[in-house]
């Protein structure tokens, strides 16, 4: 290795910093292997929920296409097969926030707002206009404009 050349990148560390192995607390040691099991067990349950949905999905496809009129949807059906979707691409998201948690020592901002603007994303697609108020309808467009920003701004940081 050449003396001017920078030294290599560092190698991240595989455990979150929030709950290390090691700690000189031998209860608090003992804490951190019992919440880091029950996060893996919130991850194996979230599969499920993932798998729960996506037989909900294909049930939601299935009943829309048997019903009368066969192969034809209205506009109300679209939106119930729609928020069946993005129900599953959320968990998905939220399976994928706590895989990350476990395995790196980097809290996943960005990805955590980005599974937050998919849940509003949704909340705005199955939105029945009719039956909503002026000012929960502003509340959805200020939350979804703070977390486009905030989401923008993680961006560039990085």
């Amino acid at each position: 290795m050449d003396k001017d050349s920078p030294p290599p990148p560092a190698q991240p560390q595989l455990t979150h910093d929030e709950l290390p192995k090691e700690h000189e607390d031998p209860l608090i040691r003992h804490l951190h292997v019992i919440i880091r099991y029950a996060v893996k067990l919130l991850a194996m349950l979230m599969v499920l929920v993932i798998l729960w949905g996506v037989f909900d999905v294909v049930y939601v496809l299935y009943s829309k296409f048997m019903t009368p009129p066969y192969f034809i949807f209205e506009v109300s059906d679209i939106f119930v097969i729609f928020g069946a979707f993005m129900v599953v691409l959320i968990a998905i998201e939220i399976f994928i926030n706590i895989r990350l948690y476990l395995g790196t020592n980097i809290l996943p901002i960005r990805l955590v707002i980005a599974t937050a603007l998919m849940a509003i994303a949704r909340k705005v697609i199955i939105l029945d206009i009719d039956t909503i108020s002026a000012e929960h309808l502003f509340a959805i467009a200020a939350v979804v404009i703070a977390l486009g920003v905030t989401h923008w701004l993680v961006g560039k940081q990085g």
